[in-house]
């Protein structure tokens, strides 16, 4: 299928222009990119469920008043105050 999204039909038969509109459906209602794309055919309707790529997630801290990703790019004495702080629990 298109781009590699794995498409899994049950219950009766679709054209490729019809499983291309379903990826194209899923792809603007969730804005991103589908992994899989499952349709139940039952008469006239359609039980479709869309599997969507994971998103990679990079953890953001607020450190020492600083949102941050990562501190590899601090200089010596922010990654001590970093190391220093109190750490809370949640």
């Amino acid at each position: 299928m298109e781009n590699n999204v794995e498409f899994i039909l049950t219950g009766g038969e679709l054209s490729d222009i019809e499983k291309q509109a379903y990826i194209a459906r899923g792809r603007e209602k969730y804005g991103r990119a589908l992994e899989k794309v499952e349709v139940k055919l039952d008469g006239e309707y359609a039980d479709i469920h869309y599997y969507t790529a994971k998103v990679p997630f990079e953890r953001i801290r607020r450190i020492t008043g600083y949102l941050v990703g990562t501190i590899d790019r601090w200089n010596n004495a922010k990654k001590s105050e970093e190391k220093d702080r109190v750490k809370h629990a949640v």
